[in-house]
């Protein structure tokens, strides 16, 4: 197939353009390089340095006639919507527009999204479903819940497939290069820097974490499968913060002194889990990597980085 995959030089994105072209995928990437990394884009993709919002987007599409498109591109992290939600709501509601418009005027089969757990809430019906009824507590949230209606509205009004994949705490090798990291990677750097890591809150907040790898296979599957479905990807799987902070120091061969705590940050959720039951009926997917191994992977790496 002919594949686009937006915000392809970034952590989810780079790693996904590299399976596809393992497939034997004609893959092109957009990327403004604002948070992707050069050094990610795979050397057998066509690459475009630019903005998804550029006015001349369609014509890009036009020269390239994609089958299908993935929408990696956009503002992923909670503290920076809440600080700046017209700068959240430009990168991904008016960025996402910009390709439904594109892909509906050049006969696009399917637009695959990436949305977040974020679009629930601090929901306490965990693991949570699919049908739940959305409840952001950040405005990155909110874009995502307002992505996903878009994505409704275009099949409707247009006849646009679309796939929606709701990814819990993604975490794994290449994450928060420029920025798009989560706890996760901020530990682990902080650990392979030989620096102290800081919980803010009380550490009980709990996250489903799910590795990168699994993601992808889950994109994968939703090239052939899961026309107008939404599916969580995830773990089905609680862990605290706490627990997780404990967990890499031992992994990383530190002392548990080098953990500190402070004060809650505005806009998280306290406890996340997303129920996968779906996306094992739908797509046939299920995640293949623990938690443990994901860990001393993402490790392995930032070590590796030094």
């Amino acid at each position: 197939m002919n594949i686009l995959v937006t915000g392809g030089a970034g952590f989810i994105g780079s790693h996904l353009v590299d399976a596809l072209v393992r497939e034997g995928h004609h893959v092109t990437v957009i990327d403004n390089l604002s948070t992707g990394t050069r050094e990610f884009l795979n050397p057998k993709a066509e690459f475009i340095e630019t903005d998804i919002r550029t006015a001349k987007l369609a014509d890009i599409f036009h020269a390239h006639h994609f089958d299908v498109v993935y929408h990696e591109a956009a503002q992923t992290m909670v503290p920076v919507s809440i600080d700046n939600p017209h700068f959240d709501a430009d990168e991904n509601v008016m960025g996402l527009l910009s390709v439904l418009e594109a892909s509906r005027k050049t006969g696009v089969r399917k637009v695959i999204f990436s949305s977040s757990a974020a679009i629930y809430g601090d929901n306490p019906a965990l693991p949570l479903k699919e049908d739940e009824i959305p409840d952001p507590t950040s405005f990155y949230g909110l874009t995502k819940w307002i992505t996903e209606r878009y994505l409704a509205l275009y099949h409707k009004l247009y006849g646009l497939h679309y796939t929606v994949l709701r990814y819990s705490n993604v975490y794994g090798p290449r994450q928060g290069a420029h920025g798009e990291g989560g706890v996760i990677y901020i530990f682990a750097k902080a650990l392979a820097e030989g620096r102290d890591i800081t919980i803010f809150g009380d550490g009980g907040q709990t996250r489903d974490f799910i590795s990168v790898h699994d993601v992808v296979s889950a994109n994968l599957a939703a090239l052939s499968k899961g026309n107008e479905e939404t599916c969580n990807v995830s773990t089905k799987t609680e862990i605290s913060l706490n627990d997780l902070a404990h967990e890499m120091v031992r992994l990383a061969g530190r002392d548990e002194s080098v953990i500190h705590y402070g004060p809650e940050r505005t806009g998280d959720i306290y406890r996340s889990s997303l129920d996968n039951d779906r996306a094992y009926k739908i797509l046939g997917w299920k995640p293949a990597y623990t938690l443990a191994d994901g860990l001393k992977d993402t490790i392995e790496f930032f070590r590796n980085r030094e």
